[in-house]
């Protein structure tokens, strides 16, 4: 079982950067797919990102394919995400989740963060 803990948003201008975080408790992090989520209101939750249990593969979502960057840490059980040249519409509630590296593509993920805002004003 993975507890994943989402941190680093917050709100930013237009073309501004963050880096958000998210840390694995257990031991077995390094078995995991990771990737992050993002809901804004009123929408469906969508795939951001993805990125394999050896940091070998990365996949990201073509609206914000050149702008973020996931990465991960297995020795600090923590998967990141580098977000730059914000846009208002990457205005969201950001989720990082946990599994196999086809389920985290497809979003069915059985471990999920409790999420983190993210707010970019123009």
């Amino acid at each position: 079982q993975v507890q994943l803990v989402e941190s680093g948003g917050g709100l930013v201008q237009t073309g501004g950067s963050l880096r958000l975080s998210c840390a694995a408790s257990g031991r077995t992090f390094s078995s995991y797919a990771m990737g992050w989520f993002r809901q804004a209101p009123g929408k469906e939750r969508e795939f951001v990102a993805a990125i394999s249990s050896s940091g070998g593969r990365t996949y990201y979502a073509d609206s914000v394919k050149g702008r973020f960057t996931i990465s991960r840490d297995n020795a600090k059980n923590t998967v990141y995400l580098q977000m730059n040249s914000l846009k208002a519409e990457d205005t969201a509630v950001y989720y990082c989740a946990a599994d196999s590296y086809f389920r985290v593509v497809r979003g069915t993920c059985d471990y999920w963060g409790q999420g983190t805002q993210v707010t970019v004003s123009s």
